[in-house]
């Protein structure tokens, strides 16, 4: 499309929404939830098993914007002892992240996270962030949550880490292709929990309601010759 052409989104909508579905996805991974409705369905009482909790846990979050930032906040305030943020520059950050570090440093953090948040966009320096040398790196007790987009990990490499045991297990809401396909790998990898991408969507009356004010808000400012206060920066994609 023409420079001239101005393009809009609604980054700032999706954060409450999004950052719900990691704590959510978080803890039922952390406390065993998709084995215990799978007892259920079975008509089976299930065994008790050890549980995981975000107190103490050490986070990282690689994107920190609208939706990484969101987590971040509520996870600082389930008591989580350390969140690191991870994004494309050093820059003054919310106080929930305790620590931020660029990209290019993100396999100095990797060997000390439990929890793995991926908040991403999908821009040519995000594709495959999460590659098969990295997911090595992560402890045997890590638990990865993706709720970018699906190209920004190696889904192959994470499906035979989940399968071998090599982390403990992993939430994915976002995937290559979408839907997956009846016949996919992932639907039978071990310990991955699957969403069909309805973190964000349009899934939150709260979310729709944002949408809809933000839009308003640069069309007045359209209108009136105002700078566009949600304009998109196309060199970085978002």
């Amino acid at each position: 499309p023409s420079p001239a052409v101005m393009l809009s989104n609604s980054s700032g909508a999706y954060g409450v929404t999004i950052a719900e579905h990691i704590v959510m996805v978080t803890l039922m991974l952390l406390r065993h939830a998709p084995v215990y409705c799978a007892e259920q369905a079975a008509g089976r009482w299930g065994e008790v098993m050890p549980m995981r909790s975000i107190i103490g846990s050490t986070i990282t979050v690689v994107g920190t914007g609208d939706i990484g930032t969101s987590f971040a906040q509520r996870a600082k305030a389930m008591g989580a002892k350390s969140i690191c943020g991870v994004r494309r520059t050093i820059k003054p950050a919310d106080p929930a992240f305790d620590r931020i570090v660029t990209l290019s440093d993100l396999d100095s953090v990797l060997p000390d996270t439990d929890i793995l948040v991926m908040a991403l966009p999908s821009t040519g320096e995000t594709v495959g962030v999460l590659s098969r040398e990295r997911i090595a790196l992560l402890p045997q007790h890590a638990v990865v949550v993706n709720v970018g987009r699906g190209t920004a990990i190696d889904q192959e490499a994470l499906a035979e880490a989940l399968d071998a045991e090599r982390i403990a297990g992993a939430a994915l809401d976002v995937f290559v292709p979408e839907p997956l396909p009846q016949d996919h790998y992932l639907w039978t990898t071990k310990n991955l929990l699957i969403t069909p991408h309805v973190a964000g969507n349009m899934s939150l009356g709260y979310t729709r309601d944002k949408d809809v004010d933000m839009f308003c808000e640069d069309l007045e400012n359209f209108a009136a010759g105002r700078p566009l206060a949600h304009l998109v920066n196309r060199k970085l994609g978002y």
